[in-house]
């Protein structure tokens, strides 16, 4: 096994809300989950279930998704209030449509507003966003040269963007707060979007080199199960049996792959 903490992402069960996902991470045995933020129906009552059920269950909220940063606004501030109320200990920001300039200027500020909470911020880059590449990210965080700025790194965009486990290697591991892994084919489809929303396999069931990935990554690193499936949803309609699922799965790929 591994002595990292494990976490359940919030997008492997998108049909159910934040606190009902985490009671069935409770269930499924999980200790570390993602919270999903949907800007039309987050309250502070949601968020006051939310963190109730994670406080009587003892789970860790790793991190709280996604703050698309847009032409049109993004809901970055409230967001960071809804991680701080929750207790959430990252947030997952992604660049949609606008320029590396202003994504640099906005990301600086949602840091700076996540900082006093303890709240760390990551880039996540995709093939079909406007930062694309670990390269990229890595040159919006040497700009502002935050403390709690950091990348994440998804194995399946790491793999899609013609990255590598050796390219994660050579990542400040400062910057390295979590990451998420999934397993998929080898071979990127046509369709990159279905890809990554409906095509993700749990570990060991696909081509990606996750056990070099995994041994790239800094011993503090988390790590996210970011496996969003469309086969996972119509096999285990049942949200706690999918998150117990994905944990076996996860847990017998590691007892094979022994990592740090």
């Amino acid at each position: 096994m591994t002595d990292r903490l494990l976490s359940l992402a919030a997008g492997v069960c998108p049909e159910t809300g934040p606190a009902d996902f985490v009671t069935a991470c409770a269930a499924a045995g999980w200790s570390a989950c993602g919270i999903w933020f949907d800007p039309d129906t987050w309250s502070d009552t949601v968020a006051t279930e939310v963190r109730r059920r994670l406080d009587d269950a003892g789970v860790v909220a790793l991190d709280m998704e996604p703050v698309f940063v847009t032409p049109d606004g993004d809901h970055g501030d409230r967001m960071v209030d809804a991680a701080a109320a929750v207790g959430a200990r990252n947030l997952l920001v992604v660049s949609r449509g606008v320029d590396d300039g202003r994504f640099t200027e906005r990301f600086a500020e949602i840091c700076d507003r996540a900082a006093p909470h303890g709240i760390g911020c990551s880039i996540e880059f995709l093939a079909f966003m406007s930062v694309s590449s670990l390269a990229q990210s890595l040159a919006v965080l040497d700009t502002i040269d935050r403390p709690n700025a950091g990348v994440l790194i998804d194995a399946l965009h790491l793999a899609r963007t013609g990255g590598t486990p050796d390219d994660v290697a050579a990542v400040d591991a400062r910057r390295l707060a979590y990451a998420q892994l999934c397993d998929g084919p080898a071979e990127a489809p046509d369709d990159a979007y279905a890809d990554a929303l409906d095509g993700r396999s749990t570990l060991g069931d696909g081509g990606l080199p996750i056990g070099a990935l995994v041994d790239a990554l800094p011993a503090h690193t988390a790590l996210s199960m970011e496996i969003r499936s469309k086969r996972l949803r119509t096999d285990f309609p049942d949200p706690v049996d999918r998150a117990r699922h994905v944990l076996d799965t996860t847990t017998a790929w590691f007892a094979t792959h022994p990592v740090a």
